[in-house]
């Protein structure tokens, strides 16, 4: 079995093993992939193991061998589903794999906004604490996460395990999805009221075709003026010029994300200088921990595929 790995940098930069998988095919395995490489480095591939490489219609029409997709992701907003489905190609992901990463992460993001460990470690790095006439001071003020609220939207396994970090930080929790679940998590709510009544707003959702750009200034506005966003889902669920617009207009108080709606961003990108933004490179996924699971699961797929019996099937 033929087997190319498109764009395997991010997942194994040399700290991991690729054996596991080639116990059982002949894998390529490419660092990264310009999209006008991919078809002819896959012209022969029967599986291809990708990230962020688009699976277009058109590209899937021109790989005749090709019978599976594995995502090394959870997300699979770059595959063509429906293209596949008509030539019969199977795609599967990695579901579960960076749950407690992400969770981790998003919390990373809202102590950095409220606490400023950066900035103060910073100022301290400077000589400031050497000149300072008191034996403690602080740039910003400081704000205790016990007994604000948090406002989850979307609450999938990332978004529960965010829920039980917040829990144990004395946080009020809240949750949106489109049909209200069963869990002592968290209380459900209505998305405009989530937005009104959250004093930190965290985005746990995947990326489709009706929520693109859902955080818009309408929403936005509704806020509290001392309020938070986080977003460590898809850049695209933000509208980035009206989040910039009301950081920089101070509609809010910050906001800390780890995706963009282009990755690498563009110098133009009106969230690269917008006032209180913190903004990570898309690694919240990236712990060895949860890279390490990618590659356990995609063991897994590859096997149950070749056995007849696919598994995590998105298609």
């Amino acid at each position: 079995m033929k087997v190319v790995v498109t764009d395997g940098f991010t997942l194994n930069s040399g700290d991991l093993s690729w054996d596991a998988l080639k116990q059982f095919a002949d894998i390529e395995i490419y660092d990264r992939s310009d999209p006008g490489e991919v078809i002819a480095r896959c012209a022969e591939a029967e599986v291809v193991l990708t990230n962020k490489i688009a699976f277009t219609k058109d590209v899937i029409g021109k790989l005749p061998k090709l019978k599976l997709i594995n995502v090394l992701a959870t997300g699979y907003n770059t595959i063509d589903i429906e293209a596949a489905r008509e030539k019969g190609i199977v795609v599967c992901n990695v579901p579960g794999y960076s749950t407690n990463s992400v969770a981790q992460h998003t919390f990373a993001l809202i102590l950095e906004l409220v606490n400023q460990v950066g900035l103060h470690s910073s100022s301290v790095a400077g000589g400031d604490w050497q000149r300072s006439q008191d034996f403690a001071y602080t740039l910003t003020p400081l704000i205790e996460l016990s007994g604000k609220t948090m406002g989850l939207v979307g609450f999938g396994n990332i978004g529960q395990q965010t829920a039980r970090i917040a829990n144990a930080f004395g946080l009020n929790v809240i949750y949106h999805t489109p049909r209200e679940k069963e869990t002592e998590l968290a209380r459900y709510s209505d998305l405009s009221s989530l937005f009104m009544e959250s004093d930190i707003i965290s985005l746990h959702l995947p990326l489709k075709s009706d929520n693109k750009g859902f955080v818009d200034r309408t929403l936005i506005s509704i806020m509290k003026k001392t309020a938070y966003i986080i977003n460590t889902s898809r850049g695209q669920l933000i509208n980035e010029r009206d989040l910039a617009a009301a950081l920089n207009e101070g509609i809010i108080a910050g906001a800390a994300i780890d995706v963009l709606t282009e990755e690498p961003p563009r110098s133009g990108n009106p969230l690269l200088t917008a006032k209180n933004c913190i903004i990570t490179p898309h690694n919240a996924w990236m712990s060895r921990e949860a890279r390490q699971r990618i590659l356990e699961i995609t063991y897994q797929n590859l096997k149950a595929f070749t056995e007849g019996k696919p598994v995590n099937v998105v298609n």
